[in-house]
């Protein structure tokens, strides 16, 4: 197992983030902005702490599977990071929009986000890879 890239941990959450307040903002204007406006560097700190979850394991993921092989195959990185997001991360939110009553349009948007902000994710692996 080589060692964590714990740079592009950090960076790949922070971008994560990112795409949410462009996603959620200016996107597609759902109305519910990632930030909270009453207490925003709250939130900013609770979805970091989140997403840096999502980055560890990723890191750790990509720390296992080795630098010759993820050189070797970098399309690698977009199928473990697409394939948490597919397999793991969109059938539960899917679920748990579904029991809350939301509609299949806000299920596709925030499903989508969490695709986007794994496979931004695993792009920023692939960069400072």
């Amino acid at each position: 197992m080589g060692p964590v890239n714990w740079l592009a941990v950090v960076l790949a959450a922070n971008l994560a983030v990112a795409v949410g307040i462009v996603w959620h903002g200016p996107l597609f204007r759902t109305g519910r902005p990632l930030l909270e406006r009453d207490a925003p560097a709250r939130s900013f700190t609770t979805i970091v702490v989140v997403m840096l979850i999502g980055a560890v394991m990723l890191g750790h993921s990509f720390a296992r599977i080795g630098a010759e092989t993820l050189a070797a195959k970098p399309w690698l990185y977009f199928m473990q990071s697409g394939g948490v997001a597919i397999a793991f991360v969109i059938p539960a939110l899917w679920i748990t929009h579904a029991r809350q009553g939301a509609t299949i349009a806000s299920r596709l948007v925030d499903c989508g986000y969490w695709l986007a902000a794994y496979l931004t994710m695993g792009a920023t692996f692939w960069a400072l890879g």
